[in-house]
């Protein structure tokens, strides 16, 4: 039996962009858009009346923007996945939106295709962030000297086994679950059981929580 296609919630300020999405969303068969709405203070009713597996949010919105937005959605028991589709790329919206447990950050000009598979990436479990946001993440929190969150971020991962922080650091350098097993001779099962434990003792949503973490801790290195 076929599974039930990824359900969508576009929350955007700009009608054409709300258009446009569902437009482009509406030829990829395994997605459906179930709803849309103009402004972060409607995220809520909407998510509670349709139910999105994924939501698609903008961040500048006249009364309350995606940032904030997201935060609510994500101190939810069973929040939805939320990708970040913004014009805007600064260094602390990237952060900010990571911090707050959103799945992914994409930039609006992202081919549509790029869209629609990080929508299903997300859907299925596996956070999606474009490879220059990802380097300007890395970058920002490597640069950033003195940060008042590195000592916290060491003595969480001072608490995990050699072999949780081993995957911590891969996925902080944005490692698949696959590429984690081939590098630490695990099976898929085995990463997917270790990332979960870490998601738990670390108290965290989701893998970019995981790898921001790692980078506010300054580790890379997988021995390290």
């Amino acid at each position: 039996m076929d599974s039930p296609p990824v359900r969508v919630l576009i929350v955007d300020d700009d009608a054409l962009v709300r258009a446009g999405l569902s437009m482009m969303l509406a030829s990829a068969e395994d997605l459906e858009v179930v709803g849309d709405v103009a402004d972060g203070a409607e995220v809520v009713p909407a998510v509670n009346e349709y139910r999105p597996d994924v939501v698609l949010m903008d961040i500048r919105m006249p009364r309350l923007d995606g940032l904030a937005a997201t935060e609510l959605l994500r101190s939810r028991r069973e929040p939805p996945e939320i990708i970040i589709l913004t014009t805007f790329d600064t260094d602390d919206h990237i952060l900010r939106a990571m911090r707050a447990g959103a799945s992914g950050f994409l930039l609006k000009h992202t081919p549509p295709p790029d869209i629609v598979r990080a929508i299903r990436q997300v859907a299925a479990g596996e956070p999606m962030v474009s490879p220059a946001v990802m380097r300007k993440m890395m970058s920002y929190v490597a640069d950033s000297g003195v940060d008042p969150r590195r000592d916290r971020a060491r003595e969480l991962l001072a608490r995990l086994s050699e072999g949780e922080r081993a995957v911590a650091a891969l996925v902080g350098r944005g490692r698949t679950n696959s590429e984690i097993g081939r590098e630490l001779s695990l099976s898929v099962a085995t990463v997917k059981a270790y990332v979960s434990r870490l998601l738990t003792k670390l108290e965290l949503n989701n893998r970019v929580q995981i790898a921001l973490l790692v980078h506010d801790a300054g580790i890379t290195d997988p021995a390290g």
